[in-house]
C-alpha cells in the first residue's frame, strides 16, 4: 500500500531515524513482520547496528535482507521453481562454450573472444540485458532500425546470437541472479510472511528496472514501504532536475518510485540537528552543504577537520598516511577501526597499503576480490593442462615443474632443465624414451639420476597425458581425468601441510586461502560437469573453459576485525561509523575515474538504443555524473577528519596533476593550504613509525658512510639496535653501507687441489687469467660453465667450420694434395665434409629449424670461399701444409705449414678464427694474446723432432679470419680482378719474419700476408714483421709470462680485477659478469687499466732493454 520517503543529506541521520522507528514499531507490534532491505555488503553491518540500537539488544521480528536474499526467502516459502542458480563462474563458462560452438555466426566478436576481458564485456552486456528485462524481440527490432549503423549492427547481431543461445541453454534448467528477481516478482503475491508487513529500503542510490518491479509488487503486498533518500531536505523532492546536478540520481529514484503508487505519504525531511554526524565538526558540515553545488561560498575560519597534503610518490603518500593514522591513535585515542582509506586506484594503492601498513604495524583490511589465479595449486593445474595442449613444450613443462606442487625437487628440475635445453627435447614421446645422449660438458654418471627424474615426471603426468590424448572428449570425461590427476598427486595433503605452515607463522590470510582453495577448485569441476558435462570439446577448448572458470573464482576474504583500517575503492566500498577518512591518490585519471568507452556498446550506441525507448545501464557520461555523487557520499562519511592527498609523480616517475576535487575543496576553504611532505624541517615527523622511518635511517646511513654522521642518525641507530624486531635488519643495512671489495684470494693448498698442474701450452686458460683472475677461478677452479642450449650459436659455427676444414685437409693430403684440386672437386669435397660434420654435430641441431638450415647453407658458402682462398694462397708460395689440428703438449694447432731446403725448415703457424681477431703486440705484452706464440713454440718443437738434422726457423704466425666478404666492383670487372679483390679481403694478419726471401716463398704476391714490399725490395712501413732475433725474444718473453701466470694461479690469486685496454675490457663477453659482483659504484671495484705502449717501447720490453 503506502510509500514514504525519508529524505536528508549525508550525515543528517536518515538510517538512525529509520532504524529507531522500525525498532519502536516492532516492539509495539511483535505479531507483525518487518523487513530491512539493504545492499548485499551492508547486511552484516546493518544487523549489528540494529542490535546495538535495540533497547533489549535483540531483534525478533525484523529481518535484514538484500534483494537476492529476499528472493531466496520467498521462493523457499512458496516453492514452484526448481531451476538451479547459475552464478558468475557458471555464466562465464556457458558463454565460453557458446562462443566456441557458434564462432562462425559471430563475424565481429568471434575472433576477439579469446582476448583478455572480451568475455567479461559480453557477459556484462548480457547481464545488463537481463537486468533491464530486454527481450529478444526488442533486440531484433533495434537491429532492424540500425541498418545504417554498420558497426552497431555487427555488434548487436553477434550479441543477439549469444543472448538467444544463452537463454535457450538455461531454459528449464538454470536461472541467473537477474532471473531470480523475475521469479521474486512472480512469487511475491503468494508470500504469507510478506503480506501486511512493513519494508524499509536503506543505502540505495538507485534501482534497476527489475528491482523497481519487485518494489511495485511489494507496494501491493506490504502495508508500508519506506525508502531512505540522500539529498538536500530543503530541495523539492519531487522535481526531477537535470542530469548534471548532484542529487539527480536521488531525484530520479523518487520520480520512478512515485509512479508505482498513488498512496504516497508525506516525506520525512531531516534537517541537521545536534545529533547529526557533523555536530562537532563545522568545517565538515560546511563541506557537505557546499561541495559540488553551484552557489559560491567560503569557510573563512581556521580549521583542522579537513587536511590536504601532497607527496613525491604514491609510496611517500601512503607512508605519510600511516604516520597520520598512528598520530590519531596516539593523540586522539581513535581506534584503527574508526579510520578508513579510499582511492580511485585500489590496485596500486592497495598494494602500497599492504607494504606500508605491514611495515608500520597498522592492522588493515583491503576490501577487494582476491583471485585464485596466483595460488600455486591453481597455477599447477593451469600449467599441467597447458603442457598437455602444447605437447610438452619446454616452457610449459618447466612452468609446471616450477609450481612447487610436483613430486620433483627444485634441484632435480634444474638438472632436468639443463638436459632438456641442451638437447632440445620436446614432446611427450621424447620424455617417455630413455635418455642416452650426453651433451657437451655433461658427466656421464648424471644420466642415471636424470632418467630416474624423467621416469618420475612421466609417471606423475601419465594419467593426464594419456587421458587427454585423442581428438575430443566430453567435459565430464576431462574433469574426471583431471580429478584423478589431482588425487594421484596428493594435492589435498600438500595443501593441508602448507595451510598448517601458514597457521604456525600467524599468516591468517594465507591460512584461510589454502584452507579454501581445494574446495573452490573441486566446486568448479563439479559445476563444469553439472552445467557442461555432456558437451564434447577438444582439449584446447576444455583448457579455455577451465581458464574461464578459474579466472572468475575468488577466495572469500577474512572479514575485518573490530580494529582494522578499511582500505577500499571509492565507488564499491561502503563505510559506516567512520571518524577519520583518508582519501589517497586524488590525481587526474583516478578522480574522475576513467569510465572507459562503455564496453561493447559505446556512448553513441547507448544513445541510439535509448532513442528506441530501451533503457540500459548508465553510459560513460552518466557514470561521470554518478561519480560526483559517490564522491559526495564518501567525503561526507567521516565525523571528525577528512584528509585528501595526491602524488606529484606517477608509477613511472612521470609528473601527474591533482584532480579537480583538490581545487574544489581549496576553493571552499581559503585558509586551507596543501602541505608538501618532502620539506626537510619536517624530518622529525617522519620518524613516528619504525617501519616507515627506515628511509630516513638509510639517508643518515649514507651520510655516515661518507663521513658526515648526524646526532639524529646516531639516536635513530641506537634505537634500532635495541629493537628486537629491527636489530638484525639494521645490522645488515650498516654492513651493506660500509661494504668494500674483499681481497679475493685462496690458499696455496686449496689452489693446488683445485688446479693441479698448469700446462704452459693451455693458451686460452692463461689468457683468461690475465683478463680476470676471478673469471679464471670460476671456470677452471669451480668448473662453472654456461648452460648449454639447443641453439646454433657463434661458437657452434666455429666448431663446425674447424671440423669440416680438418676433414677436408685430411682427405686432400691423402688424395694428392691441394694443387690437384679442381673447383668442382674442391666444392664437392668441402660440401661432403660439411654434411658429415652437420649430421653428427649437436644431436641434429643443425636440422632442427629453418633458421639453422639457413645457417648451415651460409657456412657452406663460407667454407667454399675459404678453401678456394687457401688453395690460391698456397699456389702463390712454396710453403705446404705439414699438419692440421696438430697436437703438442696441452694444445692443438689448426694448421702448420713448412718450407724446407737442405739445411733449414721454415715454419709458420695459422689459427682459424670465425670472428674478427687481430694480432696485437700490446695484448701479447699483457698476456691477453699468447696463443700464436705458444703455438709457434709448440710447432717448432714438433718440427724439431721430425727434422733433427735441420735448423728450424720461425717464418710467421697468423690468424686467418674465416668469412665471406662482400666486395664492390664494376659489373664488367673480369674474374681476375674480382679474385684479387677477394684475396685482399681474406688476407691473414699476424707477424712475419722480416726476410723478403722468406716472405716471397710464403706468397710471391704478398696478397695473403700483412706486409708490402717496396719497389727497391725493402719492406713497407705498415708491414707487421719481426726479425729472427725478435721472434726469439718474443719466445723468451712469453715463456717468462707463462711462468708468472702459473705462479700467480698457484699462489691463490683470484681477485675480481678485469682488465681495460682502450675500449676493450674483460667484462664485455664474460659469462660470469652476472655472478662476480663487480660494481664500480662500490669501493674497491675498478678496472685494471692496462698501458698502451708504442711499438718501440714494446720491443724494448720484449728484449729486456726497458729500464
Amino acid at each position: 500500500m503506502s510509500l514514504q520517503f525519508i529524505i536528508g543529506s549525508a550525515g543528517a541521520g536518515k538510517s538512525h531515524y529509520a532504524y529507531s522507528r522500525i525498532l519502536s514499531e516492532a516492539s509495539r507490534h511483535p505479531e507483525k513482520r518487518y523487513y530491512v532491505i539493504v545492499p548485499e555488503q551492508f547486511t552484516m553491518q546493518t544487523q549489528k547496528t540494529l542490535v546495538e540500537l535495540s533497547p533489549v539488544k535483540g531483534i525478533l521480528n525484523i529481518d535484514i535482507l538484500s534483494f537476492e536474499r529476499l528472493a531466496y526467502r520467498v521462493t523457499e516459502e512458496t516453492g514452484g521453481d526448481n531451476r538451479k542458480l547459475l552464478d558468475d563462474v557458471g555464466k562465464s563458462m556457458v558463454l565460453r562454450k557458446l562462443s566456441q560452438a557458434h564462432r562462425r555466426e559471430l563475424p565481429y566478436l568471434g575472433s576477439q573472444m579469446n582476448k583478455p576481458g572480451c568475455l567479461d564485456e559480453v557477459k556484462s552486456l548480457i547481464s545488463e540485458f537481463m537486468q533491464y528485462d530486454i527481450r529478444e524481440e526488442e533486440l531484433d527490432d533495434i537491429l532492424r532500425r540500425a541498418q545504417e549503423r554498420t558497426l552497431l549492427k555487427l555488434k548487436l547481431a553477434d550479441v543477439s546470437v549469444l543472448y538467444r543461445e544463452f537463454r535457450e541453454y538455461l531454459s528449464g534448467h538454470y536461472m541467473t541472479g537477474e532471473e531470480m528477481l523475475d521469479v521474486l516478482v512472480r512469487k511475491l503475491s503468494q508470500s504469507k510472511k510478506l503480506r501486511d508487513s512493513e519494508v524499509l529500503l536503506d543505502g540505495f542510490t538507485g534501482f534497476t528496472p527489475i528491482q523497481v518491479s519487485v518494489l511495485q509488487k511489494l507496494l501491493l503486498v506490504c502495508s508500508k514501504v519506506t525508502v531512505t533518500v540522500t539529498m538536500d531536505a530543503k530541495a523539492s523532492p519531487f522535481s526531477l532536475g537535470k542530469p548534471h546536478q548532484l542529487f539527480y540520481m536521488s531525484r530520479k529514484m523518487i520520480h520512478v518510485l512515485s509512479g508505482l503508487t498513488k498512496e504516497i505519504e508525506e516525506p520525512v525531511l531531516l534537517e541537521r540537528h545536534g545529533k547529526s554526524r557533523f555536530a562537532k565538526a563545522p568545517a565538515l558540515d560546511f563541506l557537505e552543504q557546499h561541495i559540488f553545488r553551484y552557489h559560491k561560498a567560503a569557510y573563512e575560519k581556521e580549521q583542522e577537520e579537513i587536511q590536504v597534503f601532497c607527496a613525491a610518490s604514491p609510496l611517500a603518500e601512503m607512508e605519510e598516511t600511516a604516520r597520520r593514522m598512528a598520530r590519531l591513535v596516539r593523540t586522539r585515542g581513535m581506534k584503527y577501526g574508526e579510520m578508513a582509506v579510499i582511492t580511485g586506484d585500489l590496485e596500486r594503492y592497495g598494494n602500497l597499503a599492504r607494504q606500508v601498513f605491514g611495515e608500520a604495524g597498522i592492522p588493515y583490511f583491503i576490501d577487494e576480490k582476491h583471485s585464485v589465479l596466483m595460488n600455486p595449486f591453481v597455477e599447477y593445474l593451469r600449467s599441467a593442462i597447458e603442457m598437455i595442449v602444447q605437447n610438452f613444450s619446454y616452457e610449459s613443462v618447466f612452468r609446471y615443474l616450477r609450481c612447487g606442487m610436483s613430486g620433483l625437487t627444485g634441484e632435480e628440475a634444474d638438472f632436468l632443465e639443463n638436459y632438456v635445453l641442451a638437447l632440445g627435447i620436446r614432446g611427450y614421446e621424447r620424455y617417455k624414451e630413455s635418455w642416452v645422449r650426453i651433451y657437451r660438458g655433461q658427466h656421464p654418471e648424471e644420466l642415471q639420476n636424470l632418467n630416474e627424474s624423467r621416469k618420475q615426471f612421466v609417471e606423475e603426468v601419465a594419467v593426464l597425458a594419456e587421458g587427454f590424448s585423442g581428438k575430443k572428449h566430453t567435459v565430464e570425461e576431462y574433469c574426471r581425468i583431471l580429478y584423478q590427476f589431482i588425487v594421484n598427486s596428493g594435492i589435498q595433503q600438500k595443501l593441508k601441510k602448507q595451510e598448517l605452515g601458514f597457521k604456525a607463522m600467524g599468516d591468517k590470510a594465507m591460512e584461510k586461502e589454502y584452507a579454501q582453495i581445494y574446495g573452490i577448485v573441486m566446486g568448479l569441476l563439479d559445476r563444469m560437469v553439472e552445467i557442461l558435462g555432456g558437451e564434447t570439446v577438444n582439449r584446447r577448448e576444455f583448457q579455455q573453459l577451465l581458464e574461464t572458470g578459474l579466472a572468475q573464482a575468488k577466495v572469500a576474504l577474512i572479514p575485518p576485525s573490530m580494529d582494522q583500517v578499511q582500505v577500499g575503492d571509492m565507488e564499491r566500498t561502503r563505510l559506516k561509523n567512520i571518524r577519520a577518512l583518508f582519501f589517497v591518490g586524488v590525481n587526474e585519471g583516478n578522480i574522475a575515474k576513467n569510465t572507459g568507452d562503455g564496453g561493447i556498446l559505446t556512448e553513441l550506441d547507448r544513445g541510439f538504443v535509448g532513442e528506441q525507448g530501451i533503457e540500459l545501464a548508465p553510459g560513460p557520461k552518466e557514470r561521470m555524473n554518478m561519480q560526483r555523487f559517490y564522491l559526495y557520499l564518501n567525503l561526507t562519511k567521516p565525523g571528525e577528519l577528512l584528509c585528501l592527498s595526491y602524488s606529484l609523480t606517477g608509477s613511472g616517475g612521470e609528473g601527474v596533476s591533482p584532480a579537480y576535487l583538490i581545487s574544489n575543496v581549496l576553493g571552499l576553504y581559503p585558509e586551507l593550504s596543501v602541505k608538501r611532505i618532502e620539506a626537510q624541517e619536517e624530518v622529525l615527523e617522519k620518524l613516528e613509525l619504525p617501519g616507515t622511518s627506515l628511509d630516513s635511517f638509510l639517508t643518515g646511513l649514507s651520510d655516515a658512510a661518507a663521513g658526515h654522521p648526524t646526532p639524529l642518525f646516531a639516536e635513530l641507530y641506537s634505537w634500532y639496535l635495541k629493537s628486537p624486531v629491527y636489530c638484525e635488519t639494521v645490522k645488515r643495512l650498516v654492513e651493506a653501507a660500509f661494504f668494500a671489495k674483499p681481497r679475493d684470494v685462496i690458499s696455496k693448498s686449496v689452489a693446488k687441489v683445485l688446479y693441479g698442474e698448469i700446462s704452459p701450452y693451455s693458451a686460452t686458460r692463461l689468457e683468461k687469467f690475465c683478463a680476470c683472475a676471478f673469471a679464471h677461478f670460476l671456470q677452471y677452479g669451480l668448473g662453472l660453465s654456461e648452460r648449454v642450449e639447443y641453439e646454433f650459436q657463434a661458437m657452434d659455427m666455429g666448431n663446425v667450420v674447424h671440423h669440416a676444414l680438418e676433414r677436408f685437409a685430411e682427405i686432400v693430403e691423402k688424395t694428392g694434395g691441394w694443387a690437384q684440386l679442381t673447383e668442382e672437386s674442391r666444392n664437392r669435397l668441402i660440401d661432403r665434409c660439411l654434411d658429415e660434420v652437420a649430421a653428427d654435430y649437436g644431436n641434429t641441431i643443425l636440422k632442427s629449424s629453418a633458421r639453422n638450415r639457413y645457417m648451415i647453407e651460409r657456412v657452406r658458402r663460407i667454407l667454399r670461399r675459404t678453401v678456394w682462398a687457401l688453395q690460391e694462397q698456397l699456389k702463390n708460395g712454396d710453403f705446404r701444409p705439414e699438419g692440421f689440428e696438430v697436437s703438442f703438449g696441452g694444445g692443438r694447432i689448426d694448421r702448420v705449414d713448412i718450407m724446407e731446403d737442405d739445411k733449414k725448415v721454415y715454419v709458420r703457424v695459422i689459427d682459424y678464427k670465425t670472428g674478427g681477431t687481430t694480432f696485437d703486440l700490446v695484448s701479447l705484452y699483457h698476456g691477453l694474446q699468447l696463443q700464436l706464440l705458444i703455438y709457434l713454440d709448440g710447432a717448432l718443437n714438433v718440427e724439431g723432432e721430425k727434422y733433427p738434422d735441420k735448423e728450424i726457423i720461425p717464418a710467421g704466425v697468423f690468424y686467418y679470419n674465416i668469412k665471406d666478404p662482400m666486395i664492390a666492383q664494376r659489373m664488367d670487372a673480369d674474374v681476375g680482378t674480382v679474385s684479387a679483390a677477394l684475396l685482399k679481403e681474406l688476407k691473414m694478419n699476424g707477424l712475419v719474419q722480416a726476410n723478403t726471401e722468406v716472405i716471397r716463398h710464403m706468397d710471391r704476391t704478398c696478397q695473403s700476408l700483412p706486409v708490402s714490399i717496396n719497389k727497391d725490395g725493402t719492406l713497407g712501413k705498415r708491414s707487421s714483421v719481426a726479425t729472427r732475433a725478435q721472434f726469439e725474444a718474443l719466445n723468451v718473453y712469453v715463456k717468462g709470462k707463462i711462468s708468472q701466470i702459473q705462479n700467480a694461479i698457484l699462489e691463490g690469486e683470484a681477485e675480481v680485477s678485469p682488465y681495460e685496454l682502450g675500449r676493450k675490457n674483460a667484462c664485455t663477453y664474460c659469462p660470469y659478469s652476472g655472478v662476480c659482483g663487480f660494481d664500480r659504484k662500490l669501493p674497491g671495484y675498478e678496472f685494471r687499466h692496462l698501458q698502451k705502449l708504442t711499438e718501440e717501447e714494446l720491443w724494448k720490453a720484449f728484449t729486456g732493454e726497458e729500464e
